[in-house]
């Protein structure tokens, strides 16, 4: 058995469509969902499927072991941010090593660093005139989005498309990559 901790700041529309892949399959379990903010609605998400979770402070992320004495108690092999904007401390990424991927709403090296989340990704690649955006999955090291990339998958961008239009075809590579990609690393 794989047991996949799923770190999220928001809604958790990603977390969902990884906790709804792996539903029947007997190898994984979504073992816990972490996220920093207590009204966050993967929260929702974990009661409804009634995964473990819990709200994390900034200070006992970065000033204490707690989390990781916590992912350890759960037999975590992996952990998956899915929309989890905070920087991942030193300790998590010597404690799981190649075992934090992140996914990235653009294709980097591309729109990636500290404030390039969200619509501020989205806002960026229209502002540049691209012609193709996507995903990028990535291993985490400790600086934002420079861990060594997994796979990206792209989507033909026009003109005429609004940083909402671009972030809504986006979402769908997301939806449709991220839980494949993770059961690949896991079972390759």
């Amino acid at each position: 058995m794989k047991n996949i901790a799923i770190f999220a700041s928001g809604r958790g529309s990603n977390a969902a469509k990884i906790v709804d892949y792996f539903k029947e399959d007997d190898r994984v379990r979504i073992n816990t969902i972490i996220s920093n903010k207590k009204e966050a609605g993967v929260l929702d998400l974990a009661l409804k499927n009634k995964i473990p979770s819990r709200v994390i402070s900034r200070t006992g992320f970065y000033k204490t072991h707690n989390i990781l004495e916590y992912l350890k108690d759960k037999q975590t092999d992996i952990i998956v941010l899915a929309g989890f904007l905070w920087l991942i401390p030193d300790y998590l990424i010597t404690a799981y090593p190649q075992k934090i991927v992140n996914i990235h709403p653009a294709l980097l090296p591309k729109y990636g660093g500290k404030g390039m989340y969200g619509h501020h990704v989205h806002k960026a690649v229209k502002e540049a005139g691209e012609k193709e955006s996507g995903i990028t999955i990535h291993y985490v090291n400790e600086h934002y989005d420079e861990g060594k990339h997994i796979a990206q998958f792209s989507t033909p961008l026009d003109g005429s498309m609004s940083a909402d239009e671009i972030a809504q075809a986006v979402l769908k590579l997301e939806h449709e990559h991220l839980a494949p990609t993770i059961e690949k690393i896991l079972f390759s």
